[in-house]
């Protein structure tokens, strides 16, 4: 029987995609400017008719496609039927940036390969594990039930490739190991895995809470949306705007690009430095907050673009940190690829490793698949 199976990524005006033929990558590429004038795809369909026409798809025998929120509703990948599609269209409202394009290229996909077996892989899933004290949020439960408040989490399938990598890298039982994982992207999110399972993570009911990012604000005192509204008179979408796409990075120098505010604060730019402070502040906080929770950890791993390319912010991120165990290699901290760069005999192993998100949707893909089978 093949192994071959194709992952789908469909973003508001992208698809990526991966073939995969066991662990081999057959293809892989993205179809960008979907609905946009001046010669892009039309819409979702178009662009995977575009994806599946570039690909040998013989023997063919699934799809998987990431899917960004599963709410309460899935904790685990699952084959996608029409009773499954509509519980994805219920949780739009929780995801109104990123479910609709997820549905759109099911759709797609569904409608062009109608006898290939589907697979849905939510962001979501991994952190299903979150004890009930670190999912719930302290407002009144009967409005939190009704209208589905509570830390969902997200960045799943990152977490979870990342912190069983770590596990093969040191050679350690995955169910033994305590691991804080640092997704560092434009998007960024900090999770504590307990023996495999997600205990902690930063991210909240939506992709908005916790760490700063490229555009989002992360972590911010809720006064600050009346006040907008109160004082500013603000719209509420215009209030989301800014916090979801104008205020991170972005807001605090007027780039999102991490390897642009490193060059401007090493030529002195005082905003760069100021935002650069914040940034890794914050990722310090929550690793000792981490800390503390796990009460032990085994090892911390950076991951994502940032977090695999930014030397500077990960020795400024775990800087002061000796006592708790954790402390960088300086001379290791520059290099590529999977590796430790703490020193040898560290209480602590502090690790650099590559997400590979698509990888672990089609891992899971495959689980479905085999089960079904």
């Amino acid at each position: 029987m093949t192994d071959r199976v194709l992952v789908l990524n469909s973003g508001s005006s992208s698809v990526k995609y991966r073939l995969y033929d066991g662990e081999e990558i057959r293809a892989k590429g993205t179809v960008e400017r979907i609905g946009e004038p001046g010669g892009g795809p039309a819409d979702h369909a178009a662009a995977v008719r575009e994806v599946l026409d570039r690909l040998d798809l013989a023997g063919l025998r699934g799809v998987g496609h990431r899917v960004v929120h599963g709410g309460r509703t899935f904790t685990e990948p699952v084959l996608i039927d029409d009773r499954v599609f509509a519980a994805i269209e219920e949780l739009v409202p929780l995801a109104p940036l990123h479910n609709p394009a997820n549905l759109a290229g099911i759709v797609a996909a569904r409608e062009a390969l109608p006898q290939v077996p589907q697979v849905a892989v939510f962001d979501t899933a991994f952190h299903h594990t979150l004890p009930e004290a670190a999912a719930t949020y302290a407002v009144d439960r009967d409005v939190a039930h009704r209208y589905g408040i509570r830390r969902y989490g997200f960045h799943g399938t990152s977490h979870a490739y990342v912190s069983r990598r770590t596990a093969e890298l040191l050679d350690r039982p995955y169910a033994e190991l305590n691991v804080i994982t640092l997704h560092l992207g434009n998007g960024a999110s900090a999770c504590a895995v307990a023996g495999g399972r997600s205990v902690a993570t930063s991210m909240g009911m939506s992709p908005l809470e916790g760490l700063v990012m490229g555009t989002r604000s992360g972590d911010l005192d809720p006064t600050v949306v009346f006040h907008l509204r109160r004082e500013a008179g603000m719209r509420v979408d215009e209030i989301d705007d800014l916090l979801n796409h104008r205020s991170g990075l972005l807001g605090l120098t007027g780039v999102n690009d991490m390897r642009e505010v490193l060059d401007r604060r090493a030529g002195g730019d005082v905003a760069a430095a100021l935002a650069f402070d914040v940034y890794c502040r914050r990722i310090k906080g929550y690793l000792g907050a981490y800390y503390a929770l796990l009460g032990r950890v085994d090892a911390v791993t950076f991951t994502a673009g940032v977090g695999e390319h930014a030397a500077p912010v990960r020795a400024a991120s775990l800087a002061g940190l000796e006592r708790l165990g954790i402390s960088v290699d300086p001379a290791r901290n520059y290099g590529d690829g999977d590796r430790v760069i703490s020193p040898d005999g560290a209480e602590v192993t502090v690790c650099v490793i590559g997400t590979d998100e698509e990888r672990e949707i089609a891992r899971q893909t495959r689980a479905v698949l085999a089960a079904r089978d």
